[in-house]
C-alpha cells in the first residue's frame, strides 16, 4: 500500500487504528468503515477526516458545512467532478502507466454473488473487478 503513496499503514488486523498514538493531517476513510468520532483523536488540530461514505445518519452530508464554519478539524466527502480536463488528465495517467488500479480479485459474471459476498467480508484490499463477455 505504501506504493499508493501512504507514508504509514496499519493493518487494520493487527492493531486498532484508532489507539495508534500519533496524529496525522489526513485520515482517509476510502471505504466508509469508520467516523469522524473515532477518527478525531488521530487528527491534527486543523485536520481533515476524508470520507467517501454518509456515514451514520448521513452525517457526512452535512459535517462538511458545518466543520468549515469551526476553526479545527474539518471533514470533506468529495464529490466526482467529470469535467473534459479531468477525463483527461486520467486518460493521460492510464496510457503513461502511472495510473495503476489496485485490484485485489476478478470474478467472472457468473460469481457476482461469490465477489459480493467477499467484497461484504470488509477484507478487500482494492477493486474487485467483475469480468462481462459480451455475447457473441
Amino acid at each position: 500500500m505504501c506504493g499508493l503513496g501512504a507514508d504509514r499503514v496499519i493493518d487494520r488486523d493487527e492493531v486498532d487504528f484508532t489507539k495508534d498514538g500519533h496524529q496525522y493531517d489526513v485520515v482517509f476513510d476510502a471505504v466508509g468503515k469508520s467516523s469522524i468520532g473515532r477518527c478525531r483523536p488521530l487528527l491534527k488540530p486543523r485536520g481533515l477526516y476524508l470520507t467517501t461514505d454518509l456515514g451514520p445518519w448521513s452525517q457526512n452530508a452535512v459535517l462538511p458545512v458545518v466543520t468549515r464554519l469551526a476553526r479545527g478539524r474539518r471533514v470533506m466527502l468529495p464529490t466526482p467532478i467529470e469535467t473534459q480536463e479531468v477525463i483527461e488528465y486520467l486518460r493521460e495517467r492510464i496510457a503513461s502507466g502511472r495510473f495503476r488500479p489496485v485490484v485485489d480479485r476478478r470474478y467472472p459474471f457468473g460469481q457476482i454473488v461469490e465477489a459480493y459476498r467477499y467484497v461484504e467480508t470488509g477484507q478487500k484490499v482494492g477493486n474487485v473487478v467483475i469480468t462481462v463477455v459480451p455475447p457473441r
